[in-house]
């Protein structure tokens, strides 16, 4: 694995390509943070990254001092981490499979793009459907897979966490579950290893009352699944809440926590699947990717995630 060369990066700046929905929030998410003194804002539309530059900029008053700029592709060179939100949005009744073709051929013109300036950061994808354009990232940038991941199912799992929270009344923060596999329809909640504070998760639901464990959690996965369907329907677009997701990841690396998040990078050989990204716990620091870490699945999710595995190198095969 090839560390991040820090040398060549400013470990306070930060670069979002493409304005829309995902990538202001984000913007506006990190502005808040605290985490980064520059912000590059680069869309196709100059006119919205400037627009939304100077929007995000009028709140600093009240946050840390930070540089908020429209930028273009000379201003990646040096920044810590590029933020890749760049793509078609999910329209109602669309899967984010369905954006597949669409945004491949978006991330054809963008990649070579930093790849021609030597870029030595890490670059998060964080555009729809993540996981087989993170794939696309790291074919077409070429960079060391440490370097090149997906948002993955880390906004899933804060959903299932969230509705976890909500069925035992207790914080969700004290929950300890995952979301793996594809970042989608075939997302797989990873029950076995499913705790609240060290206590196994159908003690913990006996514990407060609850009994009917198999119609609990196959609800609370329908839920958790659908929820973007249902936000979209009911306003368009989801934004906010994959926004603190990024921000959370930019934590992760910025402080070089060795956080586990379930991110999504290329799989080689683990449960039995290789040569496509999922979204697997990982130590996430400095450099990127460290190293997956090998949660406790039984076979019916083993089983689950490979079958996630072949459909999306399926999609990816006949689209790239």
């Amino acid at each position: 694995m090839e560390m991040n060369c820090l040398n060549c990066t400013n470990v306070r700046k930060v670069v979002i390509i493409g304005c829309g929905f995902v990538g202001s929030a984000s913007a506006f998410a990190l502005m808040q943070s605290g985490l980064f003194s520059e912000m590059v804002l680069i869309d196709s539309d100059r006119e919205r990254a400037e627009g939304e530059a100077l929007d995000i900029s009028h709140g600093i008053p009240f946050a840390k001092p930070i540089k908020i700029y429209a930028g273009d592709y000379d201003d990646i060179k040096d920044a810590v981490m590029i933020i890749l939100t760049a793509g078609a949005g999910q329209k109602p009744g669309e899967t984010r499979l369905d954006l597949v073709k669409k945004n491949i051929s978006i991330f054809k013109s963008i990649i070579p793009e930093i790849k021609k300036r030597e870029y030595k950061g890490i670059l998060l994808v964080v555009a729809n459907p993540v996981d087989i354009l993170t794939t696309a990232a790291v074919k077409l940038s070429e960079f060391p897979e440490n370097r090149v991941f997906g948002s993955g199912t880390v906004l899933d799992t804060a959903r299932l966490k969230y509705e976890l929270g909500n069925h035992l009344n207790v914080d969700s923060r004290s929950v300890h579950a995952f979301i793996i596999g594809e970042h989608g329809d075939s997302e797989i909640p990873a029950w076995s290893s499913a705790n609240i504070s060290g206590v196994p998760l159908d003690k913990f639901c006996e514990m407060r009352g609850h009994c009917d464990h198999a119609d609990s959690m196959k609800r609370i996965g329908e839920e958790v699944k659908n929820s973007a369907y249902e936000i979209i329907a009911k306003k368009k677009a989801t934004y906010y809440g994959i926004a603190m997701s990024v921000k959370r990841i930019c934590e992760a690396v910025v402080r070089d926590e060795k956080s586990i998040l379930p991110i999504s990078s290329i799989m080689h050989g683990e449960y039995g699947i290789s040569g496509i990204s999922l979204s697997m716990p990982a130590i996430v620091g400095k450099d990127g990717v460290e190293t997956l870490v090998p949660i406790q699945l039984n076979e019916k999710e083993v089983l689950k995630l490979q079958e996630s595995a072949k459909m999306l190198n399926t999609v990816l095969s006949d689209s790239f």
